[in-house]
């Protein structure tokens, strides 16, 4: 490897070291999982030209093209800077000037989100454009962030291993009148999610203590006595990660808050990191930010200036339960050189 090249900047700029010396991996954001499929001729050039003919659909869904060049990095740059223009700028409206360096941080990794609910029956919620929201709260940003939107608490987007999870969940109404009580809402709760639903007197009745929200009962009801409020709400994890040493799921933090609290809390993110690293960035998972600051402390300043709506509930405590993976390290003692 040339020990002239700075792999920190690099990694900055989105460019990801590979095992072959003076190769790397270009990673595009894209926001929500969705974009026009225009933009994969870009991504074809961009494989073709400098990369090795492939690429990779990231993890985080991202566009991830190996076998790049050192000593083309630069013509991948300002090739790209349409794209960024395309979706940073137009598509997500983010506050960011645009040159021919590429991308100026990877700080805030790319956020996830299954399709939602422009697709699927099941999904209460529009991920895609909520993801895209979130994007121009977060980046770009020096300071670390996993983010994921699932559209329903199938949680398909596995947002309970992401330092915020969103979820969509939904207040489900019960017209007692169409109810013809065929049952395939108690079985679908019973199978699917939570059962509380249950029989008495012909009609169907719930617990209200376990609903999460999910709308399986809408998508069988045959008569439309289920339907979901069309008020949109929302559950927020925290703390979720993977990793070697001390991986665990996510918290719910929040329950049943709208949009405009989610958008609240996340605008607050970058100034809750800054104030607890002394404004110096590091690479540290959110869920380890939220524990060096103490749970108290990580819910006054994240929820500074935020207005709750009536509906929304939010943990008094939380307690989490990770795996610990890292053995005890003994340092042997100095030798005696008497």
């Amino acid at each position: 490897m040339n020990h002239d090249i700075n792999i920190k900047e690099l990694q900055k700029n989105c460019f990801r070291q590979s095992k072959v010396p003076g190769e790397f991996m270009l990673q595009m954001r894209v926001p929500g999982g969705v974009i026009e499929a225009r933009h994969l001729s870009l991504v074809q050039h961009i494989a073709d030209t400098w990369g090795n003919g492939q690429f990779h659909l990231g993890m985080r869904q991202t566009f991830s093209l190996p076998g790049i060049k050192y000593e083309n990095i630069e013509a991948v740059n300002e090739y790209i800077k349409s794209y960024i223009e395309d979706i940073e700028v137009e598509l997500c409206d983010v506050d960011m000037d645009v040159n021919d360096k590429g991308y100026p941080t990877i700080g805030a990794r790319n956020i996830m989100a299954c399709i939602g609910n422009s697709h699927c029956i099941k999904a209460n919620i529009d991920t895609t454009t909520l993801a895209r929201k979130l994007e121009k709260l977060i980046f770009p940003s020096d300071y670390h962030i996993k983010m994921s939107v699932a559209g329903c608490p199938n949680d398909c987007a596995k947002a309970q291993f992401n330092d915020f999870g969103i979820i969509g969940i939904a207040k489900m109404e019960y017209d007692y009148d169409r109810c013809i009580c065929c049952k395939k809402c108690v079985e679908t709760c019973a199978h699917h999610a939570t059962g509380v639903l249950s029989v008495e007197k012909g009609k169907i009745v719930k617990d209200t203590c376990c609903c999460v929200g999910c709308g399986e009962c809408a998508t069988v009801c045959p008569t439309g006595a289920w339907t979901r409020n069309p008020k949109k709400f929302y559950r927020v994890i925290i703390g979720g990660r993977s990793g070697k040493q001390y991986p665990r799921m996510g918290k719910m933090f929040l329950n049943w808050v709208t949009e405009d609290v989610v958008l609240g809390v996340i605008g607050n993110w970058q100034e809750f990191s800054a104030e607890i690293l002394n404004h110096k960035p590091v690479y540290l998972h959110g869920g380890h930010l939220i524990d060096r600051a103490g749970y108290d402390k990580f819910k006054e300043m994240i929820l500074k200036g935020v207005e709750l709506n009536p509906e929304a509930e939010v943990a008094d405590k939380i307690y989490w339960a990770e795996t610990e993976y890292r053995a005890n390290i003994h340092v042997k003692p100095a030798c005696n050189t008497k």
